[in-house]
């Protein structure tokens, strides 16, 4: 039965939407670094740097961001909110923004201390983000709505690769060709703090914080169509959170002490360093250097790039249609097949086709590789890109859910930090043979997902726990409440019988002469 399309429906999508926006800082900031290096101006700004120093640069982002998820992210969700989490991010990627656009000329430390700390400020964004969507979408459209986590990634890439491309046309800039490209990312995280007073909190963080009923009911109300919805959701979280408190833990050690919520840390630290290591994250990271070995005009590369993030978004838009009909395992392993034959087929392509006397390809071995990349990203997209997001966002149980998706989340930095350095070297000495090992990567993870991922479409966010061998958080805490109220209900019992009993003397009303 599909939902119409109230108000309050169409509410509920816009706040998602603002929270979704932090991670257009990701894809924006993703392709900044892929489209400096092209400018010719960046390179002699910073004096030439070579395969290890570029590879340094984008190492400082991910060392930032493994910090701002894994230390910072979890905890600041948690004790000071959901939306507090977002701005900090926010703040964090303006300073940023500015140390990197006008770092001193040949001062490439100040460059990469920007690039360290806007990983910071996107690893506590990112923690944030999309627990607030997964604790405010209803379950029928959570998989839909989590979808523009990841297309919000190709809006950003979008519009850096655009900006980029249009910087190459206009020669007269000089050192703002790339400079325009980074100061350009101010817009939306100043956006995001504009708009953040202005939507409602968690509600599961109300409860799980202060006990505060209220203002989870009043948060519910902004986005639920009706009374008996918000009285329903109120109870499930407070029971979940009872039986979390009671059986469990409050604090994060549950992730380690619980067989069930154990056993999906490791299953989510698994998807989320496999999504950056299907080639995505090296293809989004060095397009340009790697299309150097295809193309000779900057132009040209940046015209591509353009192009790959604006099919991004429509192959994204995919995930709404497919990800709650077939589910998120079976996109996994759909999108594990199609991305290992399109890195097989486009390492035979290039390595066994001549190069012309200027060492570049024939313009239909050119057109032939770039289908094939943009193929990938049909597969990519609404697969590892989109359903990781959507699957770690909603696996975990609410007393850890800000940590485990903070630490898994980043997993995918941590998997760059280690292959994202040495790639370019990688790349320089191997050329496309070294796409045959990402083919090898994908089918792996297909396999993998196959044999241990759960499928969890439609599953309410506090029931989630049963598809892992742990108890229904929901049904154990209406066991644990109605127990409390039995032994409420048993000591007011005692305590009036003691009162009531003939013989025995209340002592407060005795007086002594």
């Amino acid at each position: 039965m599909v939902a119409l399309m109230t108000s309050k429906r169409a509410y509920n999508w816009f706040v998602s939407l603002v929270a979704a926006s932090c991670m257009v800082l990701y894809g924006y900031d993703a392709s900044v670094f892929n489209s400096v290096q092209g400018s010719a101006n960046w390179v002699a700004y910073f004096n030439n740097p070579g395969d290890n120093t570029l590879g340094s640069i984008n190492t400082a982002y991910t060392v930032g961001a493994i910090v701002g998820g894994f230390f910072i992210g979890g905890p600041t969700a948690d004790y000071l909110g959901r939306k507090v989490g977002m701005g900090i991010g926010c703040a964090f990627v303006i300073v940023a923004t500015f140390m990197q656009t006008f770092s001193p000329r040949g001062n490439i430390g100040c460059f990469i201390g920007g690039r360290a700390l806007i990983g910071i400020g996107q690893g506590i964004a990112l923690t944030a983000g999309p627990i607030y969507i997964g604790e405010l979408a209803p379950a029928e459209i959570r998989g839909k709505i989590m979808t523009f986590w990841q297309m919000f990634y190709s809006v950003g890439s979008f519009i850096c690769f655009w900006i980029a491309y249009a910087c190459t046309r206009a020669p007269q800039l000089g050192e703002w060709d790339w400079k325009m490209i980074i100061i350009f990312q101010l817009f939306f995280p100043i956006l995001i703090l504009c708009l953040l007073p202005i939507i409602p909190g968690s509600p599961r963080w109300y409860i799980k914080r202060n006990n505060d009923i209220e203002k989870a009911r009043s948060a519910l109300r902004r986005v639920r169509d009706t009374e008996e919805e918000v009285e329903d959701e109120i109870l499930q979280i407070r029971e979940a959170l009872e039986y979390e408190k009671e059986a469990i833990s409050g604090g994060y050690s549950a992730l380690w002490k619980d067989k069930s919520l154990r056993k999906r840390m490791y299953l989510a630290l698994v998807i989320n360093a496999g999504q950056q290591l299907t080639g995505q994250g090296s293809l989004n990271t060095y397009s340009t250097k790697i299309y150097q070995k295809v193309f000779t005009h900057e132009s040209q590369i940046s015209l591509i790039n353009a192009l790959n993030a604006t099919f991004g978004i429509l192959f994204t838009l995919n995930t709404i249609w497919f990800i709650d009909r077939f589910g998120r395992k079976a996109l996994l392993i759909g999108g594990s097949i199609g991305m290992g034959l399109c890195m097989i087929i486009v390492s035979a392509v290039e390595t066994e086709t001549p190069n012309m006397a200027n060492g570049a390809k024939s313009e239909p071995v050119g057109i032939s590789i770039v289908f094939l990349f943009f193929l990938f990203i049909l597969f990519y997209k609404p697969s590892w890109g989109a359903t990781v997001w959507i699957w770690t966002a909603e696996v975990f149980s609410m007393n850890v859910r800000a940590q485990a998706v903070g630490m898994a989340s980043q997993t995918q930095n941590v998997a760059n930090t280690i292959f994202q350095q040495f790639f370019p070297i990688f790349l320089n000495n191997d050329g496309f043979y070294a796409f045959y090992l990402f083919a090898g990567i994908n089918f792996l993870l297909g396999l993998f997902v196959w044999f241990f991922v759960p499928e969890t479409k439609q599953v309410p966010l506090e029931e989630i726990d049963a598809l892992f061998g742990g108890a229904n958080h929901v049904t154990q805490g209406e066991e644990v409440l109605a127990n409390q109220k039995a032994a409420n209900a048993r000591e007011v019992h005692e305590a009036h019988e003691a009162h009531e009993k003939p013989g025995t003397v209340n002592v407060e009303n005795v007086e002594f002469r």
